[in-house]
């Protein structure tokens, strides 16, 4: 029995030595994991006595788990664009189809072919799929390979919404004006400046008309502002400048603009004018100060060659095009599981499911517990030197201990033997 012990321990520390020797082994492996060895004992024998409490003499030492250990590493920050780290939980997506596998290791870049891939070439998951309206990626969807082929041409994306952040002077007098511009992009791509009038028509009244240039109008006339309200709107501030009415509608709501039909044959859509800010204040506001506009945003992009590509925190692709414009052209999927612990090192930086793992939570960087991206950056291995070498030393020891358990009970086992003589 003292042999077969002292085997079970020269076998478990082997094991850590094996362990801890490939962990050092990866200790510059891009998004590698640690593992770690936890022993357990092996089933004990009862032995004949007059104790009260069992007496039972244990029959050795097994490995009880090797457990890889998910603590965050260290970031590299390399230039590179394609290069991603996530900090805090989750893993890349990676294979096609139901060929799929995990990894920490966010060293990609783009094949000839365009697709997002990893070092070894397999392809990374995310989402492709753009909201026509808002222009975003949607996510909660089928996952698919991320393909942007060099020099892509990027479709516009015609505007649906714009918000102009104006003070109207609460001195003006009655006919006097103010004007606000703003670029809509139609469903070609064209731009077209829509200028809002502001007419003041009395204490706290004004009233308001949006134009766009009569040449790109079909039926206008070049030279003169072509209306797309049938009838100008109506604001109604109270005394504190706080926008109370528009178009005599309390509270106020944002606005629907019908687009004219343009002359270049572009879909004629609508367009949302936001008056209502996300906070809920009014982006209109009738002060006692000089009518002027602080703030204007509009959505939509026109067609453009892509530059370059950078992924930011939330995982996304934005390919940046023209002179400052850019648009998002996909998103990186990140995966969580409910015990990570469970997942099956395949090699290659990779992890694959298991039953034990559970299935995996899939969806965009910073939702649903998952971690955040970090661009031009990789995770370096968590592989502590220190501490491994700390543990070589305790498994080496435990080692040398066995080994020399098993020379004395030969020893015994000899000077037994030796008693017949």
């Amino acid at each position: 029995m003292s042999f077969s012990a002292s085997l079970s321990g020269l076998a478990a520390s082997q094991q850590k030595l094996n362990v801890i020797g490939n962990n050092l082994a990866n200790i510059n492996t891009v998004g590698f994991k640690a593992s770690a060895v936890q022993f357990s004992d092996l089933v004990s024998q009862s032995v004949g006595g007059s104790s009260v409490n069992p007496m039972q003499v244990g029959l050795g030492v097994t490995t009880g788990a090797i457990s890889p250990i998910f603590t965050q590493g260290g970031f590299d920050n390399t230039g590179i664009a394609t290069n991603v780290a996530i900090q805090g939980a989750g893993f890349f997506v990676v294979g096609n189809g139901n060929d799929q596998s995990y990894t920490r290791a966010g060293n990609f870049a783009f094949n000839a072919s365009g697709m997002l891939v990893t070092a070894d070439g397999v392809p990374v998951q995310g989402y492709t799929q753009l909201d026509p309206t808002t222009g975003e990626v949607i996510t909660g969807g089928a996952l698919s390979n991320i393909v942007i082929p060099p020099g892509s041409l990027l479709n516009p994306i015609a505007s649906t919404s714009f918000q102009t952040v104006s003070n109207l002077d609460a001195s003006a007098k009655v006919g006097d004006t103010f004007t606000s511009s703003v670029q809509l992009v139609d469903s070609l791509g064209t731009t077209h400046v829509a200028t809002i009038t502001y007419t003041n028509t009395g204490v706290g009244a004004w009233s308001y008309d949006i134009t766009v240039p009569g040449e790109e109008v079909t039926g206008g006339t070049a030279g003169t502002p072509k209306s797309i309200l049938a009838a100008p709107g109506t604001l109604t501030f109270n005394g504190a400048g706080v926008l109370t009415a528009i178009n005599g509608t309390t509270p106020p709501a944002d606005v629907t603009l019908t687009m004219p039909a343009w002359k270049n044959g572009a879909t004629a859509g609508t367009v949302k004018w936001d008056v209502v800010m996300e906070n809920g204040n009014m982006a209109l506001s009738g002060f006692d100060s000089p009518s002027a506009t602080t703030s204007v945003s509009a959505t939509g992009t026109t067609a453009g060659t892509i530059d370059q590509i950078s992924i930011n925190s939330k995982g996304d692709l934005v390919a940046s095009f023209g002179a400052g414009k850019s648009m998002v052209v996909a998103k990186i999927a990140i995966a969580t599981f409910n015990n990570q612990l469970g997942l099956v090192k395949l090699g290659a930086n990779r992890f694959g499911a298991s039953d034990a793992a559970g299935q995996p939570n899939i969806g965009g960087a910073g939702t649903g517990g998952r971690g955040t991206v970090v661009g031009n950056t990789l995770e370096q291995s968590n592989v502590d030197i220190a501490q491994e070498f700390t543990q070589m030393i305790l498994a080496q020891r435990g080692y040398q201990a066995n080994s020399k358990s098993i020379t004395v009970a030969d020893e015994v086992l000899q000077d037994t033997l030796a008693l017949k003589r």
